[in-house]
């Protein structure tokens, strides 16, 4: 069937290009995207609103690395997934969106799902938003998202083709390249001066970031041979072990973390923005020379003249480090003093206990018994914003969380594209009561799919982060409290399982048990929670 219309050859092109899951809602004006999908052994997932399609996507992203894949409809399908799209652009994640659009707009006006310009509104949350008019634009459309997600900084990308085009017959698309470009890498040159100034530093702090994970593997052994100390930005905690002594953990939201920079003779900044979501403040803080490895260019934007930027792939490049640090330096003495971050790092915990009580005892007893393979998606709720200061991860690229953009009702459906993409892994999923509610309907998906899916429900009943920031700004709180409905009965109507413990040990058990099940459980806690 080498001639079909062109909606069937889009999803064969991208099966032989290795997608196996997509996810979205079919629609009058896209339906013929869905003609091909179960010819080419794809899995559909059938989200309850576009938004939820697009944080699928994302979770199946993260959870493996691979491009997520959303198909959705003319109109209101595409601005519906604008948000996790937003998302997406902000923490690096790959989504390539297929949407459909009309096929003319420029001489009639009220058409179904007629808008001025689709493909401009998906540009401003994209890498690119292009149109295809022709079958052979479509598959060099997706190869060039291909090609972007291998050899550059993970973004989201988006082609619309045109009703008519996609129900036309067209000729299958060519078979994928044999190689895809790959990332920059960093010269012999580069990788040995950084050694060199490693090595003659007397406080050197290297700083990790997300774009860091991938080198995970090298960085205790680069610790240990460089005496240096470390601190990471959320995205990447795991990559350092929690025990290691050198280490200030994810704490660079901590403001006094900056004094801790500013004793560095050398930073090392590797795969991080430092953008304000990381530091809270304008700058890290230091004032010794600062060496930045990472693949975007724009990170290197107003750095100094005793400052040096290399543009790599920050992976291979800590790789490459230790591989290139001299044998006689394999043991390097500690350039930090341990018991000194020791207490710092005890120091911050209190702090944290003290600005969100109840919310360290709940994450030590999660952490106490959740499988080491666990991979958690969490929303914008103040656990998740305790946690990620106070959880050391005992592996990296395993907590998700919506970083940059910061949009609410993340969890539940990325969770679900985390547990679709890790079928026999265990994944949990952490929300607010107030953000949960914006993508609740996606419960219904979880059923249908009966992911064995822990959704841990924080609820103290308001918005008590915006709250808190009220009362800082010597502001009444105001409209920071919603009625909520019973999460438990909501959960039961949708077919989920449902529990509110007695106890942490209560809890840990329910969680335990909720990896076990055929179907989702709803697990609220409050911050009353008894120990």
């Amino acid at each position: 069937m080498s001639r079909q219309p062109l909606g069937a050859q889009i999803s064969q092109m991208l099966k032989d290009r290795g997608v196996d899951t997509i996810f979205g809602i079919p629609g009058v004006h896209n339906v013929e995207l869905y003609r091909g999908i179960e010819q080419a052994g794809i899995t559909h997932v059938l989200a309850r609103h576009e938004q939820g399609a697009g944080f699928m996507a994302d979770g199946y992203a993260r959870a493996t690395g691979k491009p997520g894949v959303a198909y959705v409809i003319t109109g209101p399908g595409l601005t519906n997934i604008l948000t996790p799209l937003g998302q997406a652009y902000s923490d690096s994640v790959p989504i390539l969106t297929i949407s459909s659009c009309l096929d003319e707009t420029s001489a009639r006006r009220g058409q179904l799902h007629q808008m001025r310009d689709q493909r401009a509104a998906a540009e401003t949350v994209c890498a690119w938003s292009e149109e295809a008019r022709t079958a052979s634009a479509a598959y060099a459309l997706i190869d060039r998202a291909f090609d972007q997600f291998a050899s550059a900084r993970k973004r989201p990308c988006h082609m619309q083709v045109s009703i008519d085009t996609l129900g036309a017959v067209a000729d299958a698309a060519p078979q994928p390249p044999a190689t895809r470009p790959g990332l920059p890498a960093a010269s012999h040159d580069d990788v040995y001066d950084v050694v060199a100034a490693v090595l003659a530093a007397e406080r050197p702090l290297f700083v990790f970031g997300g774009g860091a994970v991938a080198g995970a593997a090298a960085i205790p052994d680069l610790l240990r041979q460089t005496g240096a100390a470390s601190i990471v930005t959320y995205a990447a905690r795991g990559v350092v072990p929690g025990d290691a002594p050198l280490y200030f953990g994810s704490t660079l939201a901590r403001p006094d973390s900056a004094d801790i920079a500013a004793q560095a003779d050398l930073v090392i900044a590797v795969g991080t923005t430092l953008s304000e979501v990381d530091l809270w403040r304008p700058t890290l803080g230091h004032t010794a020379p600062m060496i930045r490895v990472d693949i975007d260019p724009e990170v290197f934007t107003g750095m100094g003249p005793q400052d040096r930027a290399i543009l790599a792939d920050a992976g291979a490049f800590l790789k490459a480090m230790t591989i290139a640090i001299p044998a006689r330096t394999a043991d390097q003495p500690p350039k930090w003093d341990a018991a000194t971050v020791a207490r710092k790092r005890a120091a911050w915990r209190a702090e944290v206990d003290a600005e969100r009580p109840g919310i360290g005892a709940v994450c030590d007893a999660l952490r106490a018994v959740l499988p080491n393979d666990t991979m958690i998606y969490s929303d914008m709720t103040q656990f998740a914003y305790g946690a990620k200061e106070i959880w050391d991860m005992p592996r990296p690229g395993h907590w998700h969380h919506p970083y940059g953009f910061g949009t609410l009702g993340y969890a539940l459906p990325a969770a679900i594209g985390g547990a679709v993409a890790r079928k026999s892994q265990p994944t949990l999923a952490i929300a607010g009561d107030y953000g949960l509610q914006y993508t609740i309907q996606e419960l219904g998906t979880a059923v249908e799919l009966g992911l064995p899916l822990p959704i841990l429900v924080w609820d103290n009943g308001k918005l008590g982060e915006i709250e808190d920031s009220m009362v800082r700004s010597q502001i009444a709180p105001n409209a920071v409290v919603a009625r909520n409905p019973d999460f438990l009965a909501l959960a039961k109507a949708y077919g989920a399982g449902a529990i509110e413990p007695g106890s942490l040990q209560d809890l840990q058990q329910a969680v335990l048990d909720a990896f076990k099940a055929d179907t989702p459980t709803l697990i609220r806690v409050t911050p009353d929670i008894p120990g």
